[in-house]
């Protein structure tokens, strides 16, 4: 088995919680890319966290955590900026984010930083989410995906906040296609697919990605499950387990980290319900991540997974 090169945003999550009846906010480790980092970690394969953090306390902690979950460190450059903030408030399980940090230091990788070896030997690489929002960052996920000789996921991880307006989704919609053309596999939620292309159903996203060039597609829909749209087959929906969920923060990450996962075991399955076998166990893994509070912290092994979830 080799390794996974995850590349996108590290930063602080500060979590609306209450403590004494009184409203406070719970530091945590976060970012997509990273909790799809620490995801694949906990699920048992090798990565490297790809990416830059700021040169502050909190961008130590990131580094401390990162280690100890056992995500490789050695595509991450420090930047003299410090570390982002992402704000997250709750009305029910699903967290609105704003954020915080001009520059933010998650978007000052460039092109020049990456260490192509890494990149170019790794067996899966990710990129994705809010980078692709600002050069130089997405400059450098452009040039990690022309590096990757493995295999490429991509998730699109939408943030309305930080888009400024009609010409900035559209610019958005570009990136969008130009990555999922030249992806093995794409993971977008019912939020991106609704935010990106208004109007259309899930099934029709899926089947859409597919013909820009897709492999697989996988569009979550929260507590109804995914669509799956494979290479010879229509797309169905994969139904979720049951859960009581408390907070879903880092849900769709797990699901993500959890496919990667298993590709860097088993590469890409020879078959639709091959994929439906995978899509339902990453639908697990997202359920247990939300009987927990916290986003990567919330990430479990997959003895937990098989536990909680035992036939």
């Amino acid at each position: 088995m080799g390794y996974a090169v995850v590349l996108g945003e590290a930063l602080v999550d500060l979590l609306d919680t209450e403590r004494d009846g009184e409203p406070v906010y719970r530091q945590a480790v976060g970012g997509g890319p990273l909790n799809v980092a620490v995801a694949v970690a906990r699920l048992g394969g090798a990565v490297q966290f790809v990416g830059s953090l700021g040169d502050d306390v909190l961008a130590g902690r990131i580094r401390d955590f990162l280690t100890r979950a056992g995500v490789g460190l050695t595509g991450a450059v420090t930047v003299a900026a410090p570390t982002a903030l992402a704000v997250a408030t709750f009305a029910g399980p699903e967290p609105d984010f704003r954020f915080y940090g001009e520059p933010p230091s998650y978007v000052l990788l460039d092109p020049d930083d990456l260490d192509a070896d890494l990149v170019a030997g790794a067996d899966v690489v990710y990129c994705g989410s809010i980078v692709l929002l600002r050069p130089p960052a997405l400059a450098a996920a452009r040039r990690a995906w022309g590096l990757a000789s493995g295999l490429r996921v991509f998730d699109p991880n939408v943030r309305p906040r930080l888009l400024d307006g009609p010409a900035a989704l559209a610019g958005l919609r570009e990136v969008v296609a130009e990555f999922a053309a030249g992806a093995h596999l794409v993971k977008l939620s019912a939020a991106d697919a609704k935010l990106l292309y208004p109007g259309e159903p899930e099934e029709g996203v899926a089947a859409y990605m597919r013909e820009l060039g897709a492999g697989t597609v996988v569009v979550t829909l929260g507590a109804a499950g995914a669509v799956l749209a494979a290479a010879g087959a229509d797309p169905v929906r994969v139904p979720a387990p049951k859960v009581d969920a408390v907070d879903a923060t880092g849900a769709g990450d797990s699901v993500m980290g959890a496919l990667v996962a298993d590709l860097l075991v088993d590469g890409e399955p020879a078959d639709p319900a091959a994929w439906a076998g995978r899509v339902a166990f990453a639908l697990r893994v997202a359920g247990l991540v939300c009987e927990s509070p916290g986003g990567a912290t919330a990430m479990p092994t997959r003895a937990e997974v098989l536990a909680r979830f035992a036939a």
